[in-house]
């Protein structure tokens, strides 16, 4: 009778959990379907990919091309830069903003031009500009892609147009634009813009510029990043949006007219199944530890450690691991050990622990203490001996050095 109550209580708990982890797993949404060839989702702060598709697949990027064409100009021009349009800047094709030979904007302006409105001869005058010629312009672009981490990366042209070898995958279009968003408040801004106005040389009226990205206007929290197209490319997006403080990229690679649509399935999916999570705060003493030789050291955590995980899952546990033996001197700052952070067996990664506090090698502990000490020890008194001496006699001659009138008065 007791095992037959002990086997239904069994039965009910059995019953409760699996019922559980199902609304649990029900909650998780599936990826959506999208249809590009490739595509990624990325945490903006973390790096972390939250959805891939063919993201290693070699792709043209089309006019996503310009992200990279616009870091370069931001990093290594100035906004105040006057760029004055040449020849081959007027003889592009595709999208423009109809620039005359001998026409000047200032950097700033042609770079509001290329990522609006996605003028190809705002790319090239760009490219001449800050090279000299488009071929040394895009072994920059290479140079940096490489730079970024961006190893599957060959850009031919800043522009995007159709071009021999001219290549991307939505990992590196996702990690050189996470670079610009990290790194340049200026480039946030103008992707984020929606509506610009520059000159028009010789028109009564000036460029009324529009934002092609359609995101701007239609999702909650976006704000930016490029769209592209071109007839072997497909249509192509960087898309980014930023909500409760967490900023995602989207990419979507040689798909149909539906990118702006897949794209908000995409970001709704990384916002909607993933939270943050900050696990270690940064100075954080994780653990005092012996020193040979010297004063007992502080680990403290270098910095900060936060990940991005799926919401409901699995919880995460930590493991320090420290040097087994640690000699003085140690400096302020030097790694002593880390910090690894898993979610079931899965690793989400690892803080450094350093020193909080120098700690310098005690005398004593040297081997040559050991040899002064003593010859130090059998020194010492002959030196006190003959400073005595010393003293003795200066005593002497300041009192012969006294007058007998003073000396009997």
């Amino acid at each position: 009778m007791k095992s037959a109550k002990i086997a239904a209580v069994i039965l009910i708990l059995f019953s409760f959990f699996a019922n559980t982890a199902v609304a649990t797993a029900s909650e998780i949404q599936s990826p959506p379907e999208i249809a590009g060839e490739a595509g990624i989702v990325m945490d903006v702060e973390t790096g972390r990919v939250l959805y891939e598709k063919n993201a290693h697949l070699k792709l043209e990027p089309a006019s996503t091309t310009k992200i990279m064409t616009a870091i370069l100009a931001l990093e290594k021009g100035d906004l105040s830069d006057i760029v004055t349009t040449g020849k081959n800047p007027t003889l592009v094709d595709g999208t423009r903003i109809y620039l005359e030979e001998g026409e000047m904007l200032t950097l700033e302006q042609m770079l509001y031009a290329m990522m609006l409105n996605s003028a190809n001869d705002a790319a090239v005058a760009i490219a001449e500009h800050m090279a000299g010629s488009v071929e040394s312009f895009a072994a920059m672009m290479n140079e940096k892609a490489r730079e970024i981490g961006a190893k599957d990366t060959n850009f031919v042209n800043p522009d995007g147009l159709p071009a021999a070898g001219h290549l991307t995958t939505a990992y590196d279009l996702a990690l050189i634009s996470r670079y610009a968003l990290l790194n340049l408040p200026e480039f946030r801004k103008i992707v984020a813009t929606k509506t610009a106005v520059i000159p028009w040389q010789g028109q009564e009226w000036d460029r009324q510029l529009i934002n092609l990205n359609k995101l701007l206007w239609n999702y909650e929290g976006a704000d930016g990043i490029k769209t592209g197209y071109t007839s072997t490319a497909g249509s192509t997006i960087v898309a980014s949006a930023t909500r409760n403080g967490r900023q995602l990229i989207a990419v979507i690679l040689k798909s149909n007219g539906t990118t702006s649509k897949d794209c908000s399935a995409l970001l709704d999916y990384g916002f909607n199944n993933f939270e943050r999570k900050s696990l270690l705060k940064s100075n954080s003493v994780i653990a005092e530890k012996s020193v040979t030789y010297g004063s007992p050291v502080k680990l403290v955590t270098e910095k900060e450690f936060v990940t991005i995980v799926p919401k409901n899952d699995l919880p995460i546990t930590k493991k320090a691991y420290i040097a087994d033996n640690i000699d003085a001197p140690v400096k302020k700052g030097d790694i002593l050990g880390h910090v690894i952070f898993y979610q079931g067996c899965t690793v989400l990664g690892s803080v450094n622990l350093v020193a909080a506090n120098t700690v310098k090698r005690k005398v004593y502990t040297y081997w040559w203490f050991w040899v002064i000490s003593p010859l130090f020890a059998a020194y010492a008194p002959y030196r006190i001996s003959i400073g005595v001496k010393r003293y003795r006699r200066s005593r002497l001659r300041k009192a012969q050095a006294i007058s007998p009138a003073k000396r009997y008065k």
